[in-house]
């Protein structure tokens, strides 16, 4: 399923998008406060500054609601980290970039993350298989644009495992922020990390010019 496939009995485009666009906002502040199951629609409606019956103009199940919460997010990454990415002229700085705004979202997106990540089992098999493919979607921009910056040829596998590592990093933020701020600003559990994955790809690197 995408959201396009979301059944909608209004035609105007746009005004489905502002519609759902309200939807999100509403049923992302009630899954933080009640959690998917305890939450109505008639909640949700009345949440999003509608009625019920204008809710299902828009969308036929609850269901409907938390996929388009899950798609809204991933859809904000992927902009964001295209937003800073420069294919033209890529570069470590360029590469850098990139991470810092991915942080910096993840930081803005933390109530939404916890709660897809809370949340997501309650959508339907090919809707969940459709949020993953998402998730895949992004670690691969992350991949792709290291394998571009970088000056010397990158193993494939090194940079799967290494796109990974800085998408779970980003998440991490926003599944510990509430430890890890005790100790770090977000500034600088953003510059310890971009220094720790430079430096590992920087050891990595005349580890392997060693064993040419």
């Amino acid at each position: 399923m995408t959201k396009s496939q979301i059944i909608s009995s209004v035609k105007d485009s746009d005004l489905v998008e502002k519609r759902r666009n309200q939807m999100i906002k509403g049923a992302i502040a009630l899954f933080k406060e009640k959690g998917f199951h305890r939450t109505t629609t008639r909640e949700i409606a009345k949440e999003s500054g509608f009625s019920i019956g204008t809710l299902y103009e828009y969308i036929r199940t609850k269901e409907d609601v938390l996929f388009l919460v899950c798609d809204a997010i991933y859809d904000q990454v992927r902009e964001r980290l295209e937003a800073v990415t420069d294919w033209q002229n890529p570069s470590f700085a360029n590469l850098e970039k990139v991470i810092e705004s991915y942080f910096y979202l993840m930081d803005d997106m933390q109530e939404e993350i916890i709660i897809m990540y809370q949340e997501v089992k309650s959508l339907k098999k090919e809707s969940i298989e459709y949020v993953l493919q998402k998730e895949r979607d992004m670690v691969a921009m992350l991949e792709k644009m290291m394998v571009t910056c970088l000056p010397e040829s990158m193993d494939t596998q090194d940079a799967v495992l290494i796109a990974n590592n800085i998408f779970v990093q980003g998440e991490m933020w926003a599944f510990r922020r509430w430890m890890l701020q005790k100790q770090f600003t977000l500034k600088e559990y953003v510059e310890r990390q971009i220094h720790f994955m430079m430096q590992s790809l920087s050891i990595g690197g005349m580890q392997t010019k060693e064993m040419r």
